[in-house]
């Protein structure tokens, strides 16, 4: 008799949490609204840039939208820019990460995602070899 309530009592404590479930899962998806996410189903002009200190080496930037990435190596100088990128249209973040060579302990490297013509994102690495990464959700 007892085993017989136990479960009974295992049975109605499994449909009462499968039940509570599945109204939260329907309560909430009922509130889903993805146009007022920041962004959505709009296309974007990102460029990527990188600035390191005066005598410092870029050597390579990896960039990209939504895990698109693009590697640009072989650089050399203080300074790089990506050609602008056009992002589709819900595209969720960009990300950029760039590593050089300073001319010394004190060197810096900049890393910056401009967006629509304005800066959204900057990271920053300081030290002989330099490493800095950002990124940005539309």
């Amino acid at each position: 008799m007892k085993k017989m309530r136990m479960n009974q009592l295992l049975r109605g404590a499994f449909v009462a949490v499968i039940a509570v479930m599945l109204i939260g899962f329907t309560v909430s998806c009922s509130n889903d609204d993805d146009d007022n996410v920041n962004g959505a189903g709009k296309s974007h002009k990102v460029v990527f840039k990188a600035i390191a200190s005066s005598g410092s080496n870029i050597d390579v930037a990896v960039y990209g939208i939504d895990g698109n990435p693009t590697t640009a190596s072989s650089l050399s100088g203080s300074t790089w820019s990506s050609p602008e990128v056009t992002s589709e249209s819900g595209a969720y973040s960009a990300n950029v990460a760039v590593n050089a060579i300073g001319a010394d302990a004190s060197a810096t490297l900049k890393v910056q995602i401009w967006v629509d013509g304005e800066l959204k994102k900057e990271g920053t690495s300081s030290g002989q070899y330099l490493s800095a990464s950002t990124s940005y959700t539309f």
